[in-house]
């Protein structure tokens, strides 16, 4: 559905984006990660040509993205903008229209998506009184009328409360389901693991990690231990940090050091050892770590952080 192939853009002789590589598969939901900063939102504003990169090519669907691709792209920003006077059906039949739908078409999926979102009964209602949350789901449904096949959503579960988080997880599995491609920035990192299939996650224009969601998470739980145990622990040999969390003891482990020898460790030195396993990090923890290294806080490293090797298949 999307490819991105090489892709380099540069202000002030600074690159933002780096040389950037990736696909996403048709009915795919990607994660496109990253601290402030990254690169994220110029990469997002290029994919929509908004932006023209300086090298390296952009394909969607086969073709390079242009206007004539437009349509068949959505695009939801973190920074949201609706015509406050105008009523919630109004905005969603004029943004349907844009699009390319006949005016009657538009009318009918404004109706139709407002329904979905529990907002019908608001239709007739200036976007200025609705609640933040429901001005979220009037934002949300500009994005989707129309079917676009590529859905980019940028913190998207911004200002909605649980039970709105749970429909629009419903409505990206249908729209999943329906054919469409979502390409998912947030900084929710649970909702990454929940929802996504790949990611990709970029810090100072570079690409530092690229897979599927369980790949990213094995690959950094090779050098971790989770235990459970009543005692309290000391310095331990090969162990780079020590994190309690939930009743459970997360043990980072140095670079040469084996799960065996951390083990063999806590049983001579005393410790109560409940149970003791590979851990497999939570997301938001490797992501933590990934960005810690690359701004240097834990090697005194400066400058970018070196890529790690993508997935097969993809080019760099």
């Amino acid at each position: 559905m999307l490819e991105v192939r090489d892709v380099l853009k540069t202000y002030d002789g600074r690159a933002v984006v780096n040389r950037v590589s990736f696909e996403v598969g048709a009915g795919e939901i990607f994660a496109l990660l990253g601290p402030n900063g990254a690169g994220k939102t110029t990469l997002i504003r290029m994919i929509t040509d908004i932006l023209r990169p300086d090298a390296g090519t952009i394909r969607l669907m086969g073709r390079e993205v242009a206007r004539r691709t437009r349509n068949e792209i959505a695009y939801l920003p973190e920074e949201r903008g609706l015509y406050r006077r105008a009523k919630a059906f109004e905005t969603l039949a004029y943004y349907g229209e844009l699009k390319g739908l006949s005016a009657r078409a538009a009318r009918q999926s404004a109706m139709s998506l407002l329904e979905r979102v529990e907002l019908k009964d608001w239709a007739l209602k200036p976007i200025q009184a609705l609640s933040k949350g429901m001005q979220q789901k009037v934002q949300l449904c500009t994005a989707l009328i129309g079917d676009p096949r590529l859905l980019i959503l940028d913190e998207p579960f911004t200002g909605l409360d649980p039970l709105n988080v749970q429909m629009f997880e419903a409505l990206l599995t249908e729209r999943r389901q329906a054919g469409a491609t979502v390409l998912l920035s947030t900084h929710q990192m649970n909702k990454v693991e929940e929802l996504c299939d790949r990611a990709l996650m970029m810090n100072r224009g570079h690409m530092v990690l690229y897979g599927t969601v369980g790949e990213i998470r094995r690959r950094h739980s090779v050098h971790a231990v989770a235990l459970r145990t009543t005692s309290v622990l000391g310095d331990i040999p090969g162990v780079t940090s020590i994190e309690a969390r939930n009743g459970e003891t997360t043990l980072t482990l140095a670079g040469s050091t084996t799960p065996q020898s951390v083990l063999r460790a806590l049983v001579e030195s005393g410790v109560d050892v409940q149970s003791f396993a590979l851990a497999t990090l939570p997301l938001e923890d490797i992501f933590v770590k990934v960005v810690r290294e690359g701004l240097g806080l834990d090697h005194g490293q400066s400058g970018p952080p070196a890529p790690e090797p993508v997935a097969a298949g993809a080019a760099r």
